[in-house]
């Protein structure tokens, strides 16, 4: 019994350590993490600011910069014909609203802006798609394509009013040729940035020229095609207000030119303000539409400046 007894005291002694051994470090199970978790960061658009700081922050830019113009402009005294105050910008710009004769000439320029925004995107999508997969066609048409781009369109602005009369069909005509080459430009850019890879994969499936196009191309293309014409419809407003300064018989560029004749300049800068704000929702439109078509990109947000 007792060397049974001995024997299972010694079994249970723990072995003597050798001199200079190191206790191996003991384990211990990590403590459960009781800490409330961190919020989500807020959703940003890039500029490292969220949206309701970014519009306080255009809102305050808008208000010092209307304050300083009211504070200089009275300080130094500057005449009312040459830069006026807000105030009278602001009475102007109600004047011509209130008796509906900006309304109507707003009507005026905004048809044009859009009819003629429309023929030069459609041309211009046509033309880039007909190039983009054309060789032949690129080196044949496009050279003329640019030398029609670098004319000035102020130059030959009269010719197309001497063509095409003082109406806004001649308006429309410059409008969409100053439309046109961005457009273009864009469609031909984006129909050859689709990925080789994914064509090679497709043609070796027996697909046509057809299904490439719809399937690659198109997809691959619609971001620079949106950013093409974004760039139009802004300067649809310019093309169809230097027709109206040529030559018009209505129209908000027609009223500006009445407005200088007769040294309101505050009539103009209402104008002017006005153009401005047709210009944002434009531009504020293209990229609502943007966002629903190319939904699978961000190339969207940066078409033209951020909203």
């Amino acid at each position: 019994m007792s060397v049974i007894e001995g024997t299972t005291t010694m079994a249970s002694t723990p072995a003597p350590r050798k001199p200079g051994a190191t206790q191996a470090p003991v384990q211990r199970a990590p403590s459960p993490d009781t800490s409330t978790p961190a919020p989500p960061p807020a959703a940003t658009d890039g500029s490292g600011l969220t949206p309701a700081r970014k519009r306080v922050l255009v809102a305050a830019v808008f208000v010092g910069v209307l304050l300083a113009w009211h504070f200089l402009v009275t300080l130094l005294e500057v005449s009312p014909l040459i830069f006026p105050p807000p105030a009278s910008v602001v009475q102007a710009l109600y004047s011509g609203l209130a008796s509906g004769e900006i309304l109507t000439h707003g009507g005026v320029t905004l048809y044009e802006i859009l009819a003629g925004f429309a023929i030069g995107a459609l041309l211009g999508l046509l033309l880039g798609a007909a190039i983009g997969q054309s060789a032949l066609l690129e080196a044949v048409v496009y050279p003329y394509v640019v030398a029609f781009q670098t004319m000035p369109k102020v130059a030959i602005a009269p010719l197309f009013v001497l063509w095409f009369g003082f109406g806004a069909t001649s308006k429309i005509v410059i409008t969409a040729a100053i439309v046109f080459f961005p457009v273009l430009a864009n469609t031909i850019v984006g129909l050859r940035s689709a990925p080789r890879d994914q064509i090679d994969l497709l043609t070796a499936f027996t697909a046509s020229q057809w299904h490439i196009f719809r399937m690659v191309r198109v997809p691959h293309a619609l971001p620079f095609v949106f950013v093409g014409l974004d760039i139009g419809i802004v300067l649809a407003v310019i093309g169809a207000i230097v027709g109206e300064f040529v030559g018009a018989q209505a129209g908000l560029g027609y009223l500006i030119m009445q407005r200088n004749f007769s040294m309101d300049a505050a009539g103009m800068f209402a104008i002017l303000i006005v153009l401005s704000l047709i210009g944002i929702v434009l531009h504020a439109a293209m990229r609502f539409v943007a966002r629903r078509v190319i939904f699978w990109t961000d190339t969207h947000s940066d078409l033209s400046g951020g909203s």
